[in-house]
């Protein structure tokens, strides 16, 4: 009985020394959410805005879902110079869809980037080539991916925003659409293995290591991103929106990640099996961090998110008696986790369009899907990609 009591005590023990420190973390990052920067909004451009803004498009045959964002840039105004697609030799008709855009809008224009060279990844090459090519004229950078679905005024409000803040480089969070339900389980628990790790959208990190970014929506100052070699510093990066973002910030300039659910919408995988291959691979960031913060976000997300539920589901079941006081904060501190799950999913529910959603209510059941998540970013943190978006890579 005594030892019986003893391992009762030690193993709770063991898991409060490992959940109390990821707590206090997490509290700490959850606490700045009242002091973020508002959502963007739409804007209409004012005449200082005129052809100030690039855009660069990368795409592999994106001919089922490019629609949306060539409709949304038309929708943009004066302050669009120019709209670079640059096409990584699609089979499915990608670029006719482009030429018959530039027939209505003579913005559009599309390029190729072959050959790939051996030590770059398709969609920092493919961004650094659109770059190149872009007009020396604007002021600044716009990179935007196939998936996105830009509402009118969001290049600029996403300017006039930047200006006034004083970024050099701005990303957006946008908000997601679900249509699968599967995806309505997943996609929000992989989405809180962000926001477990990361500072609230909104707030200004301090540390350049701890900058997060998002390459779906990417506005940097031309100046600036001739100054550091465009893309080069993450051409082997799967990650190279967040490589890229740390790397300007740490050169001395202003890198801010804000709220644009309010401008912007992706459609990013269609249901859950492409969701955990495809977007679970790249959630680790390991390609822009160091094994230190790689470890250390793992031993976060498993003690906040992937280890509540477990425990909880474990006392449920097992019944361990008698009640030592280590047990009892166990299960005391994995309730309070859980309720802060609980109130994210009702921070982030804005985050998310689910209108056309089958079985959108399991987006409520999404912390359910938590350990699985968390399982997601270990696989992915000790594999490196050989193949993305039809590419293969020996790298």
């Amino acid at each position: 009985m005594d030892n019986a009591l003893t391992v009762e005590s030690v193993i709770p023990l063991i898991l409060l020394l490992l959940q109390i420190p990821a707590t206090a973390i997490l509290l700490s990052r959850l606490l700045k959410g009242p002091g973020r920067l508002p959502p963007i909004q739409p804007q209409q451009p004012t005449p200082e805005l005129f052809g100030n803004v690039s855009v660069v498009v990368p795409t592999l045959n994106e001919a089922r879902r490019i629609a949306p964002l060539l409709s949304g840039l038309s929708q943009q105004s004066y302050e669009v110079r120019e709209i670079i697609v640059v096409d990584s030799n699609s089979q499915d008709g990608t670029p006719d869809l482009v030429k018959a855009a530039q027939q209505k809008d003579p913005r559009f224009r599309v390029m190729t980037d072959d050959p790939l060279p051996t030590d770059w990844v398709g969609r920092p090459w493919a961004l650094h080539n659109g770059f190149l090519y872009s007009a020396e004229e604007s002021q600044w950078f716009l990179g935007m991916d196939a998936d996105t679905q830009p509402h009118p005024g969001l290049v600029a409000g996403l300017v006039r925003t930047a200006t006034a803040q004083g970024y050099d480089l701005v990303s957006l969070s946008p908000q997601f659409i679900l249509q699968y339900p599967g995806e309505c389980l997943l996609q929000p628990a992989l989405l809180m293995t962000l926001l477990y790790r990361f500072d609230p959208a909104g707030i200004r990190t301090e540390q350049a290591e701890r900058v997060m970014a998002n390459g779906q929506c990417f506005l940097c100052r031309r100046a600036v991103l001739a100054a550091v070699g465009g893309y080069t510093s993450a051409r082997s990066s799967f990650c190279d929106d967040v490589t890229l973002a740390r790397y300007i910030a740490a050169q001395g300039y202003k890198v801010g990640f804000l709220d644009g659910a309010k401008v912007l919408k992706v459609r990013m995988y269609e249901g859950a099996l492409e969701t955990w291959k495809e977007w679970g691979r790249s959630l680790d960031l390991k390609d822009a961090s160091t094994s230190g913060q790689i470890w250390g976000d793992l031993w976060l997300l498993s003690a906040v998110q992937g280890l509540p539920l477990v425990i909880i589901l474990a006392y449920l079941i097992f019944l361990p008696t008698p009640f030592s006081l280590p047990l009892l904060l166990l299960l005391g501190l994995n309730g309070f986790l859980l309720l802060i799950r609980v109130g994210m999913l009702f921070a982030i529910a804005p985050s998310y369009d689910r209108k056309i959603a089958q079985g959108g209510w399991l987006f409520w059941l999404s912390p359910l899907a938590d350990p699985i998540a968390v399982l997601r970013i270990f696989l992915s943190a000790f594999h490196t990609p050989r193949e993305w978006r039809g590419r293969k890579y020996d790298m």
